[in-house]
């Protein structure tokens, strides 16, 4: 009987054209307009079908086009000078970093940064909405600022789910599967070319992950995926997809994000001087730190605990209580009977880490108090969200007035350029020059800012308008036809929205 086989055809890359898997690889990509327009060029409607990712377009791009654009005179020249603005910003000695701490030039700080979501780009689906794009821009802008930080997360295989609406209005999810071969990252191998993987404990066994990197300008950031053998099918389903599952699914994620999370850097050679938990997802990374320096340097728990404290920062993204991750103590008691032995805790000591009053035992264990009691600097995300987080945590500071609950805050910000359009992104560097965006905080930057005609001003915004209601009709039409509608109500797309109209929409 004959055998079956599977033949995967890919385009061969031709050798002018290598240096596009080096710009794929790094999402500057995602916010630097020139990268965007060279891959755009090299097959615009491909781009779009490709969720502007540029891995899969060189995977499945045609190879007429690859062999056309490796003789464009033109084309390798875009190529050239976009491969050397990468390695140019790569290689600067005079980042805000730099500036600011030469003294530390030599022996940069490494601060580990931990997030459940990442977000950038649509086309690596990591990410569910606020928390996860704030994260995405907090790397973007450390990669601008030169500042040493590497991101620590979670790779899912299905990412969050996306919803559309069915023909008679109800909305449904779908779970589309992420091909990590296709994306923009890449697993970590050891010196033997082995994949990097560490273990986590769990009850009865252990839960391995292995490790993806994404490089995000001059930001490493790597991922933990658990769909991976000898795990069994329901351990591998750790990663599968952000946000799903039960309570249990949620700590098991945490406990890889945590635990395994600080194991990874510690396979790959990093040993981070700041660990920054975005969320509280990631607190039982403290508890990881303190084992570790207690087994290093024999110390108690609340000697280790205070050690590690220091150098460890929490953001609070949450302002109500309900927001919080709580677990009760009979679903944490099989994952950490044995994990605590290593802290030198009773269980009992170890559930008061996540209460505000440690001896209440009606009281859950709340992720975010985790984190606070291990961390020595917290804060919200706003002025107002400060003051709110020390009222609601006031009651775990008995005798202290509400505004000496030591929780700060930060006003969260956006990294400027994945906001800011091309034709805008030209404007300001024809009147405000071309370090605009990476001197955005001075206040001379904007000095010219009067100098822009503000018919020049308008004309930009009146295009970017037209391309807006083009985008919204062209997405309406594909959900329409998706749905079924008729072809009456598919040709009335066109028409939907006038550009020059003021049109307020929201979104959530």
């Amino acid at each position: 009987m004959a055998k079956v086989h599977a033949f995967h055809v890919m385009p061969a890359v031709p050798e002018p054209l290598q240096d596009l898997r080096v710009l794929a690889f790094n999402l500057r990509w995602a916010w630097d307009v020139e990268t965007i327009e060279l891959f755009r060029r090299l097959d615009s409607d491909l781009w779009e079908s490709s969720a502007h990712n540029p891995v899969r377009m060189l995977g499945t791009i045609d190879q007429d086009k690859l062999k056309e654009a490796s003789q464009d005179d033109a084309f390798l020249a875009q190529m050239d000078r976009v491969v050397r603005g990468l390695k140019n910003y790569i290689d600067s000695k005079n980042t805000w970093y730099q500036k600011k701490h030469p003294d530390l030039a030599a022996n940069p700080a490494k601060i580990a940064y931990f997030s459940m979501e990442f977000g950038w780009t649509e086309c690596l689906p990591i990410y569910s909405g606020g928390l996860g794009i704030l994260a995405g821009d907090h790397l973007k802008s450390s990669s601008d600022l030169g500042i040493p930080l590497i991101g620590v997360g979670l790779l899912y295989q299905q990412g969050y789910f996306r919803q559309k609406l069915s023909s008679d209005g109800w909305q449904q999810e779908s779970y589309p599967e992420n091909d990590f071969y296709n994306l923009p990252i890449q697993l970590e191998r050891d010196s033997e070319g082995q994949p990097v993987a560490i273990s986590v404990d769990f009850p009865g066994r252990k839960v391995f992950a292995q490790v993806w990197k994404v490089q995000v300008g001059r930001v490493p950031l790597y991922l933990l995926d658990t769909n991976i053998e000898p795990n069994n099918q329901q351990d591998m389903n750790i990663t599968d997809q952000l946000y799903g599952g039960d309570v249990e699914m949620r700590l098991k994620q945490e406990l890889i994000l945590g635990i395994g999370g600080l194991r990874a850097l510690t396979a790959l050679g990093i040993e981070p001087t700041i660990c920054h938990m975005n969320e509280g997802h990631a607190a039982f990374m403290s508890l990881e730190r303190v084992r570790m320096l207690r087994t290093k340097h024999e110390l108690t728990f609340w000697e280790a605990q205070e050690a590690t404290a220091a150098g460890n920062l929490f953001t609070t993204h949450t302002p109500v209580p309900a927001g919080f991750d709580v677990f009760f103590a009979e679903q944490l008691k099989p994952y950490f009977e044995s994990y605590i032995a290593g802290l030198g805790l009773t269980f009992g000591e170890f559930m008061g880490l996540g209460r505000i009053n440690a001896f209440d035992t009606n009281e859950q264990f709340n992720m975010a108090i985790l984190a606070i009691h291990h961390a020595h600097q917290v804060n919200g995300v706003s002025k107002l969200h400060g003051k709110v987080t020390r009222r609601m945590l006031q009651s775990g500071y008995p005798g202290f007035p509400e505004d000496e609950v030591p929780v700060g805050h930060v006003t969260n910000g956006i990294h400027v350029k994945s906001f800011v359009n091309k034709d805008m992104i030209e404007l300001f560097e024809q009147y405000l020059g071309g370090r605009w965006a990476q001197d955005i905080s001075e206040a001379q930057t904007w000095a010219k800012i009067d100098s822009i005609p503000d018919e020049e001003l308008w004309r930009v915004r009146e295009r970017r308008r037209g391309k807006l209601v083009q985008f919204s009709r062209a997405r309406l039409k594909a959900q329409y036809e998706q749905r079924g509608r008729s072809d009456y109500e598919i040709r009335q797309t066109r028409d939907v929205l006038n550009p020059h109209a003021l049109t307020i929409g929201f979104a959530r």
